[in-house]
């Protein structure tokens, strides 16, 4: 019988955080460099929406198509184009000349982005040891959020200070995600190849009725959820910006440090939750971050100019929502998913998530921003964190230790 491959566990959780980093870079990248975008293009507020809504959707369409075919034809084949298309993609939205290309290209970068993430979750699931899968999950996604919402607004902002314009920006920030690709080929394996102790990771779901994810209730609260939490976070990131330069009068260097915040709460809660979840349950650290982030979005309304205050408190709400963004996409899916539908489940729970949150939400931003003023579109993040805290009691606990615990 093989024995559990640590060093692989090791080896492939450190590609795949940062190849769902340079996600996250690519991604969101972008929204720092919005102001001189929009000024550069001529846009406006709700064609800021846009951009982030077309590739949020498209995201989400892709997220649910391709999980069901990693579960068919294996990882590799998802993964690795899909790195290598996206970060190329990226690259070229520094050629966009107008709205409509520049939301072309996001949304081409959207889709192949969409296809790496929920491939990506299930890979690290399947290298994972079972007793350790949430801080592994939580690991792989904390990639996300430091490298486009820490590292991003820093890098973004002072790249603008020594290259001629924005457009060079897309450019650098491409080239990681094509050497991470190579790395990932000579690297990952694919489920069957590793660890016995993981048989809901290690069979496939070619022959599996993709129908009995929607019978599992766990599932559908847990597309709900997304959607709450990527309508908070998604929406703050985007617009968050403009609201601080716009409305808040900061500078674009004092902008960068309090978006970065996004970044490194994030980056801190994405494997912070799913590891003390592992040890307290799913469940009720879902429902308390959900809290302490309705009430930090809050306070964060309230806050004018001290950017150290208004660093703090987006830190915070960060660091819950997308602390609750990884447990539920990473081992509440992958714990509650039929055998052979991991991959699956994840791309449907995301690409729901993506839907909604990161692509209709973003739309209902810019249309508040445009018509009702910047300020208010905090009030829609509000919205989804509440929403959230009251969905959560609905989950059934997964956590191995809890679940083995309460038989």
């Amino acid at each position: 019988m093989k024995t559990f491959d640590r060093q692989y566990e090791w080896k492939a959780v450190t590609l795949l955080s940062l190849g769902f980093g340079l996600v996250g870079l690519d991604r969101w990248i972008i929204s720092p460099l919005l102001p001189a975008i929009i000024k550069d293009l001529n846009l406006n507020y709700q064609d800021a929406g846009d951009i982030f809504g077309v590739l949020g959707i498209l995201w989400g369409i892709f997220a649910i198509a391709t999980g069901k075919l990693s579960d068919k034809f294996g990882h590799r084949k998802i993964l690795i184009p899909a790195i290598i298309f996206f970060s190329l993609l990226s690259g070229v939205s520094g050629m966009a000349g107008g709205l409509v290309s520049l939301i072309l290209i996001r949304g081409l970068m959207g889709a192949t982005e969409g296809a790496f993430c929920p491939a990506s979750f299930a890979a690290t699931a399947a290298a994972a040891k079972p007793a350790r899968r949430g801080l592994m999950q939580g690991i792989q996604q904390s990639g996300f959020p430091l490298f486009g919402l820490a590292l991003g607004p820093i890098i973004a902002t002072q790249l603008l200070r020594v290259v001629p314009s924005w457009r060079q920006v897309f450019w650098i920030v491409a080239i990681p995600g094509i050497i991470v690709g190579i790395l990932l080929f000579f690297v990952l394996r694919e489920p069957g190849e590793l660890n016995p102790e993981n048989t809901e990771t290690n069979h496939s779901g070619a022959g599996s009725n993709w129908l009995q994810i929607f019978k599992t209730r766990n599932i559908v609260i847990c597309m709900m959820l997304l959607f709450c939490s990527m309508a908070c976070i998604f929406v703050l990131s985007g617009m968050v910006p403009l609201y601080l330069e716009n409305y808040i009068h900061l500078n674009p260097q004092q902008m960068g440090f309090v978006m970065s915040a996004i970044g490194f709460g994030g980056f801190v809660g994405q494997f912070a939750l799913p590891g003390l979840s592992d040890i307290l349950g799913r469940k009720k650290v879902v429902i308390v971050s959900f809290v302490f982030a309705a009430i930090f979005v809050w306070i964060f309304s309230g806050i004018t100019s001290n950017t150290t205050y208004l660093f703090i408190s987006l830190f915070i709400v960060s660091l819950c929502c997308l602390g609750n963004i990884g447990l539920i996409t990473g081992p509440i899916a992958a714990e509650s998913a039929p055998i052979g539908l991991v991959a699956s489940a994840i791309g449907l729970i995301v690409g729901a998530g993506e839907i909604f949150g990161g692509g209709v939400a973003p739309f209902i931003g810019g249309y508040i921003a445009k018509n009702f003023g910047i300020q208010n579109v905090l009030y829609l993040a509000l919205f989804g964190v509440a929403a959230g805290a009251l969905i959560s009691f609905w989950l059934k606990e997964t956590a191995p230790a809890i679940v083995e615990k309460n038989k």
